[in-house]
């Protein structure tokens, strides 16, 4: 259901300037969801062969945001018609999520089919990433789709960038559903790789009868002090 520069840890000293000045150059922390079975909202644990998936960053939007002692702009109002989305694409929340993240995934100089990316979001959707400020505190920046394009584009088709998921919790109810998943953020394809990001992401969705959307997607990073809990990782 989002990228420059990755968030630094506590131990070298994070700040939000920091991370702006980072963000610049490349995309950073991830998000990512493995399939669940179709249909079914119980919490689950990641099957085998988690789908290979790239991430919405979030050193990107905090790369666009305001300084401390600075409001942050309010997200662009949501004027793009959808396009039309492929019906693989939206038929139920692991179709949908995959698509999200298989749009924004490739190797370095790939061109994103943004188009894509916008047919897979309800109008008004938001993307929030969060991240620590100088003070000890949390902020969120909330972006809308036409954002996210315009400041996590430019890197992300510069930038390699792959993500799996490792685990998924999910919930539903009549139309609307939640998932959350923890994911590994890497440069390439190879799950061999060391990731350099970890961390969980909160994506909501909506049914309207004839196909998914995701409404919002909120996430944080894992870093000092943030650990992931056990119960959002794998089973040994």
């Amino acid at each position: 259901m989002r990228a420059a520069g990755q968030l630094r840890r506590a131990s070298e000293g994070y700040t939000v300037a920091a991370a702006r000045a980072s963000a610049l150059k490349r995309f950073g922390p991830v998000v990512a969801f493995a399939a669940a079975p179709a249909g079914s909202f119980q919490q689950s644990h990641s099957p085998e062969g988690a789908l290979r998936l790239t991430t919405i960053a979030v050193a990107a939007a905090l790369a666009a945001a305001p300084l401390p002692g600075q409001s942050p702009p309010p997200p662009s109002v949501d004027t793009i018609p959808r396009p039309a989305a492929r019906p693989t694409d939206v038929g139920s929340v692991d179709a949908v999520i995959a698509a999200l993240y298989d749009v924004i995934s490739g190797p370095a100089g790939q061109v994103r089919d943004w188009n894509r990316f916008r047919s897979l979001f309800v109008p008004h959707a938001r993307l929030v990433p969060t991240g620590v400020v100088p003070s000890g505190g949390a902020r969120a920046v909330v972006l809308g789709v036409e954002d996210y394009i315009k400041r996590a584009g430019p890197g992300l088709e510069s930038s390699g960038f792959f993500e799996i998921e490792v685990h998924r919790a999910s919930e539903g109810y009549g139309n609307i559903a939640h998932a959350f998943s923890t994911y590994e953020s890497r440069r390439t394809a190879d799950r061999a790789e060391q990731p350099f990001a970890r961390g969980i992401n909160s994506i909501q969705l909506l049914r309207d009868g004839t196909r998914w959307w995701i409404v919002t997607v909120y996430w944080d990073a894992e870093r000092p002090g943030n650990e992931i809990p056990a119960k959002y990782l794998p089973r040994p």
